[in-house]
């Protein structure tokens, strides 16, 4: 009976050393690469440092220099802005293609990968594009515009009125196919009873939409917007690639700013300061979405 109790005790811990062996590699991936440098950027917030000399702590001086730092301010309220524009319009899009696609319509499976192909496309790829698509002299969206009598359309990536609404109009392309079979995923868990009850009671494809569609939808539209939210704020390759954060300060974003104050200017101390502004930005806006979930979610 000790024997087997033994034989027992020994083949949970082989078990376990077996589990944690595996999970290692993971456990020290997260150490390094995220929870070590979260903490000492979060130290080194309260220094300046150059990244070469000696560290000098500073105390709040960093995050007092923000509050008058015009620059700051613009990428605060372009990465605001930024959001406001993508996440809105990303959604709704991937809404209507997901509802589109959940007909039956012919060849689903072909305009399913042709929305989610751009996802899946290299950023360098996808901004080498739009820089054509959006060229002022030869681009086929000016050649439309002039064809049907605009004499001087916008000059788009070169202009500071239009730039930030391009990068805007090439994320959500980029991004639309990723939430498209989110929504796709969520439509298909709907249980057709519901829509047969709603068709004896007489309603019509917009009231089925408004009244099942959409509520049914709720966790995955809830989901979205906080993965949303949280990828616009994240911005970076784009800006980088099609505008370099011009023209002037136009397309500066936070994590824009953060990279350029870290890595050319070599201020980590600073750009740690930004990335915490960052961070409680969009934690501020996730208690809120969190918070006001339970008012429209229906789960």
């Amino acid at each position: 009976m000790r024997l087997g109790k033994k034989a027992k005790s020994m083949t949970i811990s082989r078990n376990r050393i077996t589990a944690y062996t595996f999970l290692l590699p993971n456990i020290i991936g997260f150490l390094v690469f995220i929870l070590i440098p979260v903490i000492a950027s979060f130290c080194m917030s309260f220094t300046s440092w150059n990244g070469f000399g000696s560290i000098e702590f500073i105390g709040f001086e960093n995050y007092k220099q923000l509050i008058y730092d015009a620059n700051f301010r613009i990428s605060f309220i372009n990465s605001v802005l930024f959001m406001l524009i993508s996440v809105p319009v990303t959604l709704f899009l991937s809404v209507l293609i997901a509802v589109a696609l959940n007909r039956g319509i012919r060849f689903v499976k072909v305009f399913r990968t042709a929305v989610f192909l751009p996802y899946v496309t290299a950023t360098i790829a996808v901004a080498a594009v739009w820089q054509l698509i959006f060229n002022p002299t030869l681009g086929p969206i000016n050649g439309t515009l002039m064809k049907l009598g605009i004499e001087q359309p916008p000059g788009w990536l070169s202009s500071p009125t239009w730039a930030l609404i391009s990068v805007s109009i090439v994320y959500i392309w980029h991004s639309v196919g990723y939430y498209m079979v989110l929504f796709l995923a969520g439509l298909q868990n709907i249980p057709d009873y519901l829509y047969e009850a709603a068709e004896l009671d007489g309603a019509g494809s917009i009231s089925k939409f408004f009244n099942i569609t959409l509520p049914m939808l709720s966790p995955v539209i809830f989901f979205t917007t906080i993965i949303g939210v949280i990828n616009s704020f994240k911005v970076f390759d784009l800006i980088y690639v099609l505008t370099g954060g011009g023209p002037g300060r136009s397309t500066h974003v936070l994590v824009y700013d953060i990279y350029n104050t870290a890595f050319k200017q070599f201020e980590y101390g600073y750009a740690s300061a930004m990335a915490y502004v960052l961070f409680l930005l969009i934690l501020v806006i996730s208690i809120i979405q969190f918070r006001g979930q339970k008012k429209w979610v229906n789960y």
